[in-house]
């Protein structure tokens, strides 16, 4: 079974055209849609997805699906969506492609991120995990400001014909002044729309999210992780910093019923130095006297994110 995982931005054709131009077997589609935005947004990026899933099933024959990203600026939520479908189809059996050509630049990271994270996770499902991309034959952008301009250079003619036709007739009436201002504006709103994408192209400004203008994206590749490695990262990822390793191995021992011995303290600093910057990377270390703080990197935070429902559903 092949299924492909589609996030739905506001493409069309790089969706769908390269899987029946390339006669592509599709079982299944699962697509993804952004809720985030302006209500415009929002609204074109679902009538997209309704588009797609009938004519995935029409031109493909494919099984379709549909759920809704609540926020495609949300790179750890997007990358913890990404590894449960992907991880749920695998385990199914499937075979999964993911298209990472249209979406917000967070979510196409995300995905990519995860499916490249389980390929290492999961070395006997490597070969039955793909990304990939389709380029447009051409921009529409390019061509709706061309557009734009033939228009504006239409609207200075009328423009000026009423203005020949003022002046013949002595006194504008009242349908002409309506025509003409409403040209007027028109003419002034395309003006200043064009010399925006002039200056800035096919965007404006920098958005705020979560209180900065910039999203970092952490290329997570996750190791294989040994099961008392786990309940360290569990147990992190559950109460969140610990001041020491001593700490933190005392907090492991009681929930664990054993007795904290020094044998035990070793074994969780074992375990926590190759979950740290020199091991799997899932762990930061910071110097505070004599001791060192202990808490989940991002990459540990994602792995506790991507991991904690693991057989919730069986």
């Amino acid at each position: 079974m092949q299924t492909h995982i589609v996030p739905v931005g506001f493409d069309y054709d790089r969706l769908i055209a390269p899987l029946v131009r390339d006669q592509i077997d599709v079982d299944s589609v699962i697509l993804l849609e952004g809720a985030v935005g302006s209500e415009a947004n929002v609204e074109y990026s679902r009538h997209l997805s309704e588009k797609l899933e009938t004519d995935f099933r029409s031109l493909l024959g494919a099984e379709t699906e549909r759920f809704v990203l609540e926020d495609v600026y949300d790179y750890d939520a997007a990358f913890e969506q990404a590894y449960e479908l992907i991880t749920a189809e695998l385990d199914r059996g499937n075979e999964v492609w993911v298209n990472v050509a249209a979406m917000p630049r967070t979510v196409s990271f995300a995905f990519a991120n995860a499916a490249h994270s389980l390929m290492v996770e999961r070395q006997e499902d490597r070969e039955h995990i793909h990304t990939y991309y389709t380029a447009p034959e051409k921009y529409l952008e390019t061509e709706l400001a061309e557009e734009l301009r033939e228009q504006i250079a239409l609207l200075e003619d009328l423009a000026d014909r009423e203005r020949r036709a003022a002046r013949t007739d002595g006194a504008e009436g009242d349908a002409e002044g309506i025509a003409a201002d409403r040209i007027a504006d028109r003419l002034e709103s395309a003006r200043d729309l064009l010399d925006e994408f002039d200056e800035r192209g096919t965007t404006i400004g920098a958005k705020e999210i979560g209180g900065d203008h910039i999203v970092e994206l952490p290329v997570a590749t996750f190791s294989n992780v040994k099961p008392f490695e786990e309940l360290i990262l569990y147990k992190l990822g559950e109460d969140g910093e610990f001041d020491s390793v001593s700490e933190l191995a005392e907090s492991l021992a009681r929930e664990l019923n054993e007795e904290y011995t020094d044998s035990f303290r070793s074994k969780v600093i074992y375990n926590v130095d190759r979950l740290g910057p020199g091991g799997k990377g899932y762990i930061e270390r910071e110097e505070h006297g004599k001791s060192y703080r202990t808490r989940l990197s991002r990459i540990g935070e994602l792995w506790v994110r991507a991991h904690s429902d693991d057989g919730t559903d069986d």
